[in-house]
């Protein structure tokens, strides 16, 4: 096993450090020897990720990754080498190799099928841990690599229920919970886009108005990949009452991110960025949260916090954190918002 490289055996979590100013504690590295029960899964530290991809060359500026960047959030020049350009570098073999397997059944079918469907990202994880910024990045990275430049992203937030659904059903509360989105239609779309329709319809969400926007829609054309971002993306599918298990929006994935942190991090991040958000987008007129904004900083910490203990805190604990296992690649984030590690399932 190569330097940096674990096997992930006991799940233990190496050790806290930052790019800034703290060299991280590098993982153990545990021999596949007979010593350990093997594991589905490896893990690399940040300066052996960071070599994977050392003669692949950043296609993206300095000014247009602070565009990327979300509130709060450190992202620069280094993060992007060093973490999202070998990812970056994986997922287009991981794209060329699922075109070469669609050429090999063509060849044993010994029939023309129809083009390649798109290649479909999943990516998951907490609020408030940064996983929108990262599918930012890697639907831009990706679009640079010439075999793929049709990259779309689809956020499922536009498939949440409307406000005055939710408001019908009693789960105003639960947004973000599993039960508060139209999971039939967010389905259909991935299937659509996994059947090889050259157009496809998304509903768009309004995160200043804290809702769907009636009538709007994102359309998806004859996409190379497509990314799927949100909480919920990594669900299993549910058994029917009848006990039969349905499809699940994951059973159409070709590749599956979940972006991690403790969640002590993840809880301090939602409350800088609620009090970030009191500044700045909170005080637009039309904000659904314009009633934050004469809070006291003290009022304004408790108010994050008591969200964050009865909603996003529970809602990643119940749904979203069971589903990390699942995922193909995990970003293991460290305090400053910097991947410390990258765990990766074994083929």
């Amino acid at each position: 096993m190569s330097a940096g490289a674990r096997d992930t055996s006991t799940g233990t979590d190496p050790g806290a450090g930052s790019r800034h100013g703290h060299p991280p504690t590098r993982p153990t590295r545990l021999p596949e020897d007979g010593t350990r029960d093997p594991s589905p899964y490896i893990e690399l530290d940040r300066e052996a990720w960071s070599q994977l991809a050392h003669e692949t060359r950043n296609p993206l500026r300095s000014d247009e990754i602070e565009r990327l960047q979300g509130l709060g959030e450190t992202l620069d020049i280094e993060e992007v080498e060093e973490v999202y350009l070998p990812l970056s570098r994986l997922l287009s073999l991981y794209v060329g190799a699922a075109s070469k397997l669609h050429r090999a059944q063509e060849n044993f079918l010994h029939q023309r099928t129809p083009p390649r469907t798109p290649f479909v990202i999943g990516l998951a994880g907490s609020v408030a841990v940064g996983k929108s910024t990262t599918a930012r990045v890697l639907q831009q990275m990706l679009a640079h690599w010439p075999e793929h430049p049709n990259v779309a992203l689809v956020t499922t937030d536009g498939f949440l229920y409307p406000n005055a659904e939710l408001e019908r059903r009693g789960l105003l509360q639960r947004k973000g919970f599993p039960e508060s989105y139209d999971r039939k239609a967010l389905l259909r779309f991935v299937v659509d886009i996994k059947s090889g329709k050259d157009e496809v319809e998304a509903p768009i969400y309004s995160h200043l108005v804290y809702d769907v926007v009636p009538d709007e829609k994102v359309v998806v054309k004859s996409p190379d990949i497509v990314i799927v971002e949100g909480l919920n993306v990594l669900q299993p599918a549910r058994t029917g009452e009848d006990g039969r298990t349905g499809l699940a929006v994951s059973d159409f994935f070709d590749f599956t991110v979940y972006v991690d942190a403790g969640r002590d991090k993840i809880r301090h991040w939602y409350v800088e960025r609620f009090l970030r958000l009191r500044e700045t987008a909170f005080r637009d007129p039309d904000s659904y949260f314009r009633k934050y904004v004469d809070l006291t900083e003290e009022q304004a910490v408790a108010e994050a916090g008591r969200i964050w203990d009865t909603i996003n805190g529970p809602n990643l604990v119940q749904n979203v954190l069971p589903t990390r296992s699942r995922a193909t690649l995990v970003l293991r984030k460290d305090e400053d918002h910097s991947v410390r590690y990258v765990r990766l399932r074994k083929l």
